[in-house]
């Protein structure tokens, strides 16, 4: 005779999945905007001075990756985007680069987007920019490499006023 769910004292309980559901690793998505040989970058502020790195952040549960970055450049730029082609993915794990004196146990998985801006002379610091965020830039493309820049990587594809990455996934760089 089959038995019934009323038929069981115990309740079922999953096994434990090490960790997997508490995961520390963040999703990013980011936003690589070209005009006229610059690229758009937001402007931050540390201990070391200014910085830049690409509009965009941390997806919240339950947006996807466009929601997200349309969201993220709204809070940090004040403009739409129109979202193009998928460019690479990267990953950051803090304690290897730069700010590992910040982000030590910090690990975060970017997908990178090419996008436009719609509405260009709109752009403006926007209402939910990030802590550190002082501004927004547009960067010469063939100074890249001198510039407090990060993914630094980036300036290594620059090609004839473009990013053109070689491969999707460009691995834990900075």
């Amino acid at each position: 005779m089959p038995r019934h769910d009323s038929d069981f004292r115990t309740p079922f309980r999953p096994p434990p999945l090490n960790g997997y559901l508490n995961s520390s690793v963040r999703t990013a998505v980011r936003a690589v905007v070209i005009d006229g040989g610059r690229i758009l970058a937001v402007r931050l502020r540390d201990r070391d001075g200014d910085f830049h790195l690409l509009p965009g952040g941390g997806q919240k549960s339950g947006e996807t990756m466009h929601d997200t970055l349309r969201r993220e450049c709204m809070e940090e730029l004040g403009v739409s985007i129109r979202i193009g082609e998928f460019l690479f993915v990267r990953e950051y794990i803090g304690r290897n680069h730069d700010f590992s004196y910040r982000h030590a146990n910090f690990h975060q998985v970017e997908v990178v987007f090419r996008c436009e801006l719609e509405g260009a002379s709109l752009l403006r610091m926007g209402s939910g920019r990030d802590m550190r965020q002082v501004g927004f830039d547009w960067l010469d493309l063939s100074t890249l490499g001198e510039q407090r820049f990060f993914p630094k990587v980036l300036a290594d594809f620059v090609k004839d006023g473009e990013i053109v990455v070689p491969r999707h996934y460009l691995g834990d760089v900075n």
